[in-house]
């Protein structure tokens, strides 16, 4: 369902011009558009109201999708008094007011409905102050955020709320929306089948943004229908949902990543593509691409590292928009990249054995012996010199004495690492053997 009414609640009837959003207000939560899955018969908030036991609750999705419009339909169907407030406007003197007038309605026998509006926006003291009104009653919390809620809020508050994600809106419920637009309006909207088609994407799933850019067309009056080209000199396109520092920008580069790791560069492009419309900063890309190559390529291609930072100082030298070009390659190139990510999993595993390893001392073979007590003490006593052995390799160990040999580098018989692999299994055959030649 379109969040349509994020800023006021129902007006009276007036002369006054209506927006289209509003006028297409659901009044009932059947009339709601999308949101099956919480508003259908088995529905998480439909089971609710049946049971009579509607929850304190978290809308977690995107812009206009219904946050609020739901918000204000759940109190209709549970007569509790709806009270919206903004966390962007909403001060602690004003949280008061909203607590002492709710409390002195739950004292004359009815319940509050707080919806509150941009929810993590409120710091972590003003999240603690709602607790003991949502914990004795005198309120009912509905929040809505279009930041992931675990991240944003605070444990004890969602401790006692319930979260519930919301979508964007698919094609067929896009269209049923525009459909009910021209029901209302009396006409239908003068435009080509692939420039209808055209307006829907340009609302990318929002409702609120659909139904405006509907109300720009209703006044339009063109001699014919229109073609797309028409249609997009006549509206200025939506740029696409991202927010640099918020769930999206998180959500996409975590599709960049995983479409390199899983040698799509097609995909990968996508995504890539998509970061620098939103307005990624470059550097930042480039951070994380270095990252890819040294965490899902690794000694697979080494070149893979260097390749990257090479495309980062492109970018410095040449700026934007003609730097993007390389960073664009270096995202195909470790996309077809050979992948091992055993470098990355031996420096975990490495990691966790010294924490746990923590205070063993090196072998004292290894130790260096400066002083002449050091050497009374046996460090450096047995030390060979591995230029010195055969095909300069000693096999010593070099572990501490009361520790087990770990083994944390397994390579991947894939691009470089299958010369390494081949290495490492020849050192391990010779390190037997010089172990059974000491006699160790």
């Amino acid at each position: 369902m379109p969040d349509l009414f994020d800023t006021a609640p129902s007006q009276p009837e007036t002369s006054a011009p209506r927006p289209l959003a509003d006028r297409l207000r659901p009044s009932r939560l059947a009339d709601v558009i999308g949101q099956a899955h919480l508003l259908g018969p088995d529905g998480a908030l439909r089971t609710m109201l049946d049971a009579r036991a509607l929850s304190s609750l978290v809308f977690w999705g995107p812009p206009g999708v219904g946050k609020t419009t739901i918000a204000r339909l759940l109190a209709d169907e549970t007569d509790l008094h709806f009270v919206q407030i903004s966390a962007i406007f909403t001060g602690i003197p004003d949280l008061r007011r909203v607590f002492d007038a709710a409390r002195l309605r739950h004292a004359n026998g009815r319940g509050t409905l707080l919806f509150v509006d941009e929810i993590h926006r409120f710091n972590k003291a003003q999240q603690d102050g709602f607790l003991p009104y949502m914990e004795d009653g005198t309120i009912l919390l509905v929040g809505a955020t279009t930041e992931n809620p675990s991240f944003e809020l605070n444990a004890a508050l969602l401790s006692r709320a319930q979260v519930l994600v919301l979508h964007r809106l698919g094609p067929d419920e896009m269209e049923l929306l525009a459909r009910r637009a021209e029901s209302l309006l009396g006409a239908a909207l003068p435009l080509q089948p692939a420039a209808r088609s055209a307006l829907l994407e340009m609302a990318d799933g929002d409702g609120r943004t659909l139904l405006n850019l509907i109300e720009q067309i209703a006044v339009w009056k063109p001699s014919g229908t229109l073609d797309i080209a028409t249609l997009s000199q006549r509206l200025s396109r939506r740029a696409a949902q991202y927010d640099k520092t918020g769930d999206a920008h998180y959500n996409l580069i975590s599709a960049l990543h995983k479409s390199v790791r899983g040698s799509d560069p097609d995909a990968a492009l996508y995504w890539l593509s998509r970061m620098l419309e939103g307005g990624e900063d470059p550097r930042y890309i480039a951070r994380r691409v270095t990252r890819m190559a040294v965490e899902d390529i690794g000694l697979a291609d080494p070149q893979a590292q260097r390749f990257c930072l090479d495309a980062w100082e492109t970018f410095e030298r040449l700026g934007s928009p003609e730097g993007e070009l390389a960073l664009a390659q270096a995202v195909i190139y470790l996309a077809l990249a050979p992948k091992s990510n055993a470098g990355y999993a031996a420096f975990k595993a490495s990691r966790a054995a010294a924490r746990k390893n923590g205070s063993a001392m090196p072998p004292k073979h290894i130790l260096n012996a400066p002083t002449g007590m050091m050497k009374d003490q046996g460090y450096g006593e047995g030390y060979i010199y591995d230029h010195d052995a055969a095909d300069a390799f000693s096999g010593q160990n070099y572990f501490p004495d009361t520790m087990k040999r770990g083994v944390y580098y397994l390579p991947h018989d894939r691009g470089h690492e299958r010369e390494l692999k081949k290495r490492l299994d020849w050192f391990a055959a010779q390190r037997v053997k010089r172990e059974k030649a000491r006699g160790d």
